[in-house]
């Protein structure tokens, strides 16, 4: 699969993921969970599982939320990046309205009342079974 890629970029992509599953992340066969480029981090989407790779909060905007977060503050430290380097955020939530509120609630208790500029999205679906929330970051280091 990734066999369009030189030996030295497969290893540091290996490395990468060794790196984030030491830092509690699921392992993702075949998927990246971001890539440092100059002062960006691209960080993909943040889905609301465990180290071991279950979903957390069944039927909880609430709980996933938290559970995305909590990746996505994983990640950054793998990366060596902050709160304070979160430029934009983009919160997806499937479901009704109450289900963006909850998610929101849970957004706005992590940062403290501080959150970066944000989109909050409804949507019909997203990648996993179950899953109900996914979170976005625009990561810059100033």
């Amino acid at each position: 699969m990734l066999s369009f890629l030189g030996p030295r970029r497969l290893i540091r992509l290996k490395q990468m993921n060794e790196a984030e599953r030491e830092a509690g992340l699921a392992v993702t066969p075949g998927y990246r969970y971001a890539e440092k480029v100059g002062t960006q981090l691209f960080v993909a989407g943040q889905v609301p599982h465990n180290a071991d790779g279950r979903l957390i909060g069944a039927d909880d905007p609430y709980a996933q939320s938290h559970q995305c977060l909590d990746n996505l503050l994983k990640l950054l430290a793998v990366y060596d990046y902050s709160v304070a380097d979160i430029r934009r955020l983009v919160v997806y939530v499937v479901g009704p309205h109450t289900n963006l509120t909850q998610a929101w609630t849970a957004v706005t208790e992590k940062f403290n009342d501080g959150v970066p500029p944000a989109t909050l999205l409804g949507v019909t679906t997203l990648g996993h079974e179950g899953q109900l929330v996914e979170i976005d970051a625009t990561v810059i280091k100033l």
